[in-house]
């Protein structure tokens, strides 16, 4: 083969497996307050989010008694005292995911840094917490809408990484995760049956406490509940009042509506509809 055709061969063999290859790892913007961890084959990507979509904590409503609890249990954290990795279960769009990114708005100035984790790339968070026990900085690792199939190994890292493991411990690095799921993976109604005695594993009760363990690693566990309508109007006046806009009678008819056509009544959907009222003109602000 002539040198120039090899040449070329080669390049082009290289160029494809520089697409297969991960890129090489940089030392993130450590200036950041919000970063995206991203697995790339045993290891990962901390990816600095410059602009993170925070807001404050007097915008939520209904969920003063577990906000009280998660501030509490952050600023423990931020101080150095001993704190828990926090568990956040309930109903949709009441508040959960929004509490932990409002942390990053009260508490950014103090030290506190917000890592996205999709459970997805759980699999490398021992690499994730052996880049960050070097930091100064306290760092809450946020796993949203968190839940496991059976037969999904990808708990054991975080099972691992909450407590138990004897190098990936970091004093500066919390677990924040919500779910939909009280213990983060299906149950069924047949290991009632399995566990009465039917046919299945010799010892059925292990199974089963093999998937509540993971939960049970949590320390605190924060329940949240479907919203009425006097929690769901207040949720609508605190955000037409970050928006700059008055909560009137004409507001709250709109309001109703707009949770009546939905069929729901959530901070969610209240968030929803002030983002659509603050866009309308103003003389398209009626009630529909």
């Amino acid at each position: 083969m002539k040198p120039a055709k090899f040449f070329k061969l080669a390049a082009s063999v290289l160029r494809r497996l520089d697409l297969l290859l991960p890129p090489e790892t940089a030392e993130p913007d450590w200036r950041a307050k919000a970063y995206r961890w991203q697995s790339i084959g045993r290891r990962g990507i901390l990816e600095s989010l410059p602009d993170p979509h925070t807001f404050a904590l007097a915008r939520l409503a209904a969920v003063d008694a577990q906000m009280q609890r998660l501030v509490r249990n952050t600023r423990q954290f931020l101080a150095g005292r001993p704190a828990n990795h926090v568990l956040m279960t309930g109903a949709r769009g009441t508040g959960k995911s929004s509490l932990v990114k409002s942390l990053l708005h009260e508490y950014a100035s103090d030290g506190l840094r917000l890592i996205e984790v999709d459970k997805s790339d759980l699999v490398t968070l021992p690499a994730l917490l052996a880049v960050l026990a070097k930091r100064p900085e306290k760092f809450i690792v946020f796993c949203d809408d968190l839940s496991f199939e059976s037969g999904d190994a990808g708990y054991k890292p975080l099972k691992t990484a909450l407590e138990g493991g004897l190098s990936q411990h970091c004093a500066n690095v919390l677990v924040y995760a919500t779910s939909n799921r009280r213990h983060l993976m299906p149950e069924y109604m047949d290991e009632n049956a399995v566990a009465a005695g039917g046919r299945g594993e010799v010892q059925p009760k292990e199974a089963v406490e093999e998937k509540v363990s993971l939960s049970d690693r949590f320390g605190l566990w924060l329940s949240f509940y479907p919203f009425d309508q006097n929690d769901y109007l207040q949720a609508v006046e605190n955000w037409l009042a970050d928006f700059g806009l008055p909560f009137n009678e004409t507001a709250r008819r709109a309001a109703l509506d707009w949770s009546r056509m939905r069929g729901s009544r959530s901070g969610r959907t209240a968030r929803q509809f002030a983002c659509d009222w603050a866009g309308r003109l103003p003389d398209e602000r009626v009630a529909d």
